[in-house]
Formats: structure tokens, sequence, C-alpha cells
């Protein structure tokens, strides 16, 4: 076998004569003098020399002619790979090699001095393709993929499914020659298989599907090695810089998200990539955007919005569900039980919990998980009715969105209304009122009918004279049904106890529903009592 295996050998060894189109020969990894590449010796004529030898090879197949690293590399880490990589094992550390830049391009065994390289060039430049000793940016190798790693991460293709152009090594570890096969350039960066519309990255990750052509396209967001995000391989150093850079009005059919995000109130932190506990207040794009699953299109309260994709949420009973089937659950995941953002109102009954102010079982709640419990609400515009129910991001979104008739995109990406409101909402006392001041609620509340005596009899006289803000008497999410009563806290009734005191004859600060359209208060506000009002 020993001969044959040799005149093999010699026969590889001669492939400059032969030049074939899909070779080594070709390709940026011939460094001899004949190597149409940058990199490249100054008179080695030999080609395979630079990794193989016939005679005199270290122990590692095939007849390695390199000095195997140490091993001494940061590996890849993150909350979603389910395998633990180690030091590189097998064929990546032959790859290593050269491509993690100590060792020079022209040290191989066989020669006792280093090959000379052009340019007095040693290691690979700086770049991609010298990953250095840390690989914590590049795509996890040395790992076994096998059927138990599918099965903590379901996204990933079963082994017996794989093409057979992508191989596992006799260990059933993934390696760099997975994705690489460095004796053909056919396909650039010497790829195993033709990677056009992602077939290479999607013959592995089975991450869903995508109507967004710009989201086909695995490179369009994330890079195989040196990606300055670290985990999740991304382009940019953060999920939101990475979605940015199409979504900041350069991209035709993008989005432009960024503009939002320099605005006063804004959802996205640009925190960090692979942040399983955010610190308080932290988000990114993809805590509401399944990026690999967004569809355009449209839905209707309270369904999820395709433009969110498959997104986890928690639902209203508090657990945590895979799959969001309606808008809220999305909101949920930050605010409800984890109650990140402290409300800007100090109320009579302090609730930090959206999902329990918005339960079906609250006192009162806006209709955001079923319609509303009050069947006469008279000041509801065109459109809107007892039995509606309402987004989240109908109140939350961009002031400069669709939805509050500007042009821009729609959703709570940022806005320059406090409180991510997408218009105007007062909740100064002694605010004057006018379209503007209360713009949020008479987007859905005709003004006229608010100011009227048919929804309240002293709308006019507590809005418009004393110049009290809506605010200060309801709290728009809801009040939660362990904080409040029917009687007391009706019609969303919870006080903004730093305006309304109470009363000073009785002590008691608290309303009374006493039936459709009539009510009793007992407290003190801008200097007078209610020791009751009835109304």
């Amino acid at each position: 076998m020993k001969p044959l295996l040799f005149v093999s050998l010699v026969m590889f060894l001669s492939l400059p004569a032969m030049a074939q189109t899909q070779s080594v020969v070709n390709s940026p990894h011939n460094l001899s003098a004949s190597g149409g590449g940058a990199i490249r010796a100054t008179s080695e004529q030999e080609i395979c020399i630079f990794c193989h030898t016939p005679h005199n090879a270290t122990p590692v197949q095939p007849l390695w002619n390199r000095n195997v690293p140490v091993s001494a590399y940061t590996v890849y880490s993150s909350s979603s790979l389910q395998a633990s990589p180690g030091q590189p094992t097998g064929s990546s550390k032959l790859c290593l090699s050269c491509h993690d830049g100590t060792i020079a391009l022209g040290s191989v065994v066989s020669r006792g001095q280093p090959i000379a390289m052009a340019g007095g060039m040693t290691t690979l430049p700086p770049g991609k393709s010298n990953l250095g000793t840390d690989l914590s940016d590049d795509h996890p190798i040395s790992f076994k993929y096998d059927s138990q790693l599918v099965s903590k991460r379901p996204t990933l293709t079963q082994p017996s499914a794989l093409p057979e152009q992508i191989k596992l090594d006799a260990k059933q570890e993934l390696q760099c020659t997975t994705c690489h096969e460095a004796h053909d350039n056919s396909f650039g960066n010497f790829l195993v298989m033709d990677n056009t519309g992602s077939k290479l990255c999607v013959s592995c990750h089975a991450t869903g599907t995508t109507t967004l052509t710009s989201h086909v396209q695995c490179a369009s967001c994330h890079q195989s090695h040196s990606a300055p995000s670290g985990p999740y391989l991304l382009k940019g150093k953060t999920p939101s810089q990475t979605c940015v850079a199409c979504h900041n009005g350069s991209t035709a059919g993008a989005a432009n998200i960024g503009a939002d995000l320099n605005k006063l109130s804004r959802h996205d932190t640009n925190s960090p990539a692979d942040q399983p506990n955010h610190i308080p207040n932290d988000i990114a794009c993809n805590d509401c955007h399944g990026s690999h699953t967004m569809k355009s299109g449209t839905a209707s309260a309270p369904l999820v919005s395709p433009k969110l994709g498959d997104v986890a949420g928690v639902n209203s009973a508090g657990a945590t569900v895979p799959k969001a089937s309606y808008e809220y659950e999305v909101c949920f995941k930050c605010h409800a039980d984890k109650a990140r953002v402290q409300p800007m109102i100090t109320r009579l009954a302090i609730q930090t919990n959206k999902r329990l102010q918005m339960d079906t079982g609250a006192i009162s709640y806006h209709p955001v998980e079923a319609p509303g419990k009050n069947p006469n609400v008279p000041s509801l515009k065109p459109g809107w009715t007892v039995s509606s129910q309402m987004y989240c991001t109908d109140c939350h979104s961009s002031d400069a969105g669709k939805v509050a008739a500007g042009s821009g995109p729609d959703g709570p990406h940022g806005s320059n209304v406090a409180g991510l409101l997408v218009a105007g909402y007062e909740t100064h006392d002694d605010t004057v009122e006018s379209p503007s001041s209360y713009a949020l609620c008479y987007r859905c509340h005709e003004r006229s009918t608010v100011l009227s005596a048919q929804s309240f009899s002293q709308h006019q006289k507590h809005v418009v004279d004393q110049r009290t803000t809506c605010s200060t008497c309801h709290d728009s999410h809801g009040i939660a049904s362990a904080q409040g009563t029917v009687i007391n806290n009706a019609n969303l009734i919870n006080f903004n106890i730093s305006i309304v005191k109470p009363d000073p004859v009785t002590g008691r600060l608290e309303y009374r529903s006493l039936g459709a359209g009539r009510g009793q208060c007992f407290l003190q506000c801008h200097g007078k009592a209610h020791s009751p009002a009835d109304y």
C-alpha cells in the first residue's frame, strides 16, 4: 500500500501541470510562487508542501507537514447552542495551524528552514482569515452534533438528514471541514456547497421561513468568523446595530427604525447579544422580533402581527409560551411579572404588573386581553364599540408612524412623547385642555362627547375649568382584582395621590360608584374638600 500511496501523492503534487479548475491549484490555498493570490512564496514551486509531504510527515494524517498548534483557545459560548465546545480537535486544529496566526505559513516540518514568503509575510494578515486564538466570535467547532443535541435545540437538522456534502468527523463532531473543503474553491470561501439563498446555512439551521427578501440571506445579518457581536455571530456589535445597518433609511423597502431609536422615549437600549437575564430596562430588537420568521402583512387585535415573527411571550396566566399568539403576550415578557418599568404616576393602588391590570378578572381595564366590561361608553369614535379589542401599540408606538397619521414605521421603537406614546398625554396638573393635550385619549374618545355631560357630567368642570388631567383620576391600563372593588374602581378610577389627597373631614380618599352615570368622591383636590361630593 505504501508504494501506491506514494505514487498517488506524487501525482497530487504534480497538479500544476494538470491545472484543474476545481482544485487547490487555482485557489488562494496555492501558496507556491505560482499562486495567483497576494499570499505566496518567493520561489517555492511545490503546492501541496505547505500542508502535506510524502516523507518525514508528522504522525497526523493525511501526511501532515505542519506543527499542530497548542490548545490555548477561547472557545465559542452562547445560551442558545446547547452544546459545550471544548478546545479545537481533529481537522480543525490542522486548519488553525495557518488560520490562528501563531505558526508561520512557511514553517513546515519537512524543511529545515521556513519557506520564504513574498513581501516578507510570515502569518496571514489581520482579517477574517486570521482568526487568532479567540474563537468566541467564530462559528463553534469541535462539538458533538448528534440527535441528543437536536433534541435540546430543535431548530437544528438531524445529523442523518444533512446533505452528503456536509460531513461530521469520525467522532460525529462538527469541524471546520464540515463547511469548508480546503482543496476546492468552486463556491468561494472554500465552502462545501453553494450558499446562494443560504443553502449551506439552512442545511443545519432550520430557523423557519420569512417572506422578507433581505432576511432570507443569512449573510445579511450574520458572519461566521470574527463577528463583532461574538454570540449569535451578528455583523453588528449588538442586535440593534445589526438591524439598524439596514433599517436606517438607507435600504429600499426597510423601515427607518434608526430614527425612532434616537428619540426621547425608546425601547431598544443597544444591549449586547446573548443576555438571557437582562438588567432592568435592557431590551434588544430580538426580544420582540423573530427575525428568521418575520413576514409582511397585518393582523387584527389582539392577534400578533406577522411582522413580529415567531417570538416567545408570556400569556394571560403568567406562563411562558414559546410562540406568542397575541401581541400583549410579547409585551408581557417585560411588562408583566418581571415588572421592569416603574409607573410614571404614583397611584392610590400601585401596580406595575400590566398583566394583572388588564386581566379579564380585573376590576376595570382597557380592552387589550378582552372586550371591556362597561356596556355604556358613549364617547367612542366610529370604528370602536364596547365589543372592540385594542393593541398595546394603539397607544404605545411611534409618534411619526402611520398609526399617528405620519409616514414613518409603526411600532414601539421610539417616540418623542414620554412613555413611548403615539400622541400627547399630559399628566402635569394645571394643564390647559386642548386637542393636543390629550390627543392620545381623543384618538378613540370623541372630544366633544367627553367634555359634554354624556360620559360624565363633571368632565367639563374638572378637565377644562379646573385643569385637572385625565390621569389624575383614571389609570389607563386598569385596576387589578386584588387591589380594588367594583364600587371604588369602576371606570378606571385610581387617583394620582401626588395631586389628590384624603378628605380632611372624613380622612377618606376614595371614589364610590352609585350606578350608571352616578358617583361619589371623598377627597381633597386643588384645595377643595369633597366630603363627599355627589355626581
